[in-house]
């Protein structure tokens, strides 16, 4: 995917703009869908009369799907290009969306959450490379910026705007999913004019995506990190809206919406704010980075778990902002060191890999909830979970930071 050759009197290349706005957009809003039911599973079990493991397993689905669009499809945008795979991607998110809307029984969910994990694993990989081909200033912080904005800022907005609109608009659980696909059409249409890159020569086929060996160990460190930080956020997109509404004894969909928000634009604030600091750049100072976002995280799930004994509100916010920084921290940086480390003919399928660690432990860490709850309190599997997510942030912590210990021993 390359940009047009048009240029602004001066000489400067302006003509990437669009095409980097359109990609960043489609994937955003494409985020956005896919976190719209947030605030409104305790609703769906309300009204279809299911258990906790359901709720968690239904939100889980998505992840499952996603890992094995993946597997099946990592190397399909480096075959046959970015384009048409991103607009199958976003037809399958708008179909996903219907499915919501006309939703009247538990397995209407099942299927909806399917099609948004393909929907998302279809996209990622190919936005995830287009957004560094499409900038000509490449392997510099943009691309893994704009890949972090997406996704944080995506996440953030779907259960806050969904919350709002079900909590005051008419049809609650019809009316976000009629907007979402709305704004899933207009991104459609963009997205058909994005131009294309040189497409691969090699046949296409069903595989594994593969890490170059050279990179296999920076490969898991990272997979590690995005993979906890997401995981981390999961919980307060999937769980914490019926944890909080448990603990505050709420049932204002508005309020479930911008906690589980709050914690997505702390991460996007953050991810700003770091890259006009200029706080990007050597390997070095990726690794110290990201091993504060993931102390950052660590203290944030533990203010988390501290807010079921002082059923504070407060704490609840303060948990979603400090988990909310570590999470911008700690993936920019990650996605940010991944694009300069993976070779160019194979950023996709490497890019495919990189999100198949982050769901994997997303999914291991919504059904690990969903599981305990059957035999615990929520607050008690949200407790249990939070804690090995805090163990495993402080032990990837310290990997990252091994060079600078191993430095000063010397």
């Amino acid at each position: 995917m390359v940009s047009d050759t048009a240029h602004r009197p001066g000489g400067v290349d302006t003509t990437y703009r669009r095409p980097l706005l359109t990609v960043f957009l489609a994937w955003l809003w494409l985020m956005a869908g896919a976190n719209l039911a947030a605030p409104l599973y305790a609703v769906y079990a309300g009204e279809f009369g299911f258990s906790g493991i359901v709720l968690t397993t239904v939100f889980a689905t998505y992840a499952v799907t996603l890992v094995a669009t993946l597997l099946v499809g990592g190397r399909l945008a480096d075959r046959f290009g970015r384009r048409p795979v991103i607009l199958t991607g976003l037809v399958v998110a708008a179909v996903a969306l219907v499915v919501f809307t006309v939703a009247s029984a538990t397995w209407w969910l099942y299927t909806a959450r399917a099609l948004q994990g393909i929907a998302v694993g279809l996209v990622s990989g190919p936005a995830t490379a287009a957004l560094v081909e499409i900038d000509p200033q490449r392997d510099r912080a943009r691309p893994a910026l704009l890949a972090g904005l997406a996704q944080a800022v995506g996440s953030g907005l779907g259960p806050l705007l969904c919350g709002a609109l079900a909590e005051w608009a008419p049809a609650p659980l019809r009316t976000s999913y009629l907007v979402g696909l709305a704004g899933t059409a207009v991104a459609g249409v963009f997205a058909w004019a994005l131009p294309e890159r040189h497409r691969g020569e090699e046949p296409w086929r069903v595989q594994w995506p593969r890490v170059p060996h050279a990179i296999r160990r920076d490969f898991i460190r990272l997979g590690l990190t995005s993979g906890l930080v997401w995981a981390s956020l999961a919980l307060y997109l999937s769980v914490v809206p019926s944890y909080v509404a448990g603990l505050l004894s709420t049932g204002n969909l508005a309020l479930l919406g911008a906690n589980s928000a709050l914690a997505c634009f702390a991460s996007a604030g953050t991810q700003i704010w770091t890259q006009r600091r200029g706080r990007q750049g050597r390997q070095h100072d990726r690794r110290r980075w990201q091993a504060l976002g993931l102390c950052l995280l660590a203290a944030g799930l533990v203010l988390l778990v501290v807010s079921s004994l002082t059923q504070s509100l407060v704490t609840v916010l303060l948990g979603a902002v400090v988990t909310g920084v570590g999470h911008g921290l700690g993936f920019l940086h990650a996605q940010d060191e991944l694009n300069a480390v993976a070779p160019a003919e194979r950023r996709a399928e490497v890019s495919a890999a990189f999100v198949c660690c982050i769901y994997v432990l997303v999914g291991g860490s919504v059904v690990g909830v969903g599981v305990l709850e059957e035999v615990r309190s929520l607050t008690g599997a949200v407790g249990i979970v939070g804690g090995l997510l805090t163990l495993g942030a402080v032990l990837v912590a310290a990997w990252q930071d091994a060079p600078s210990w191993a430095s000063r021993l010397r």
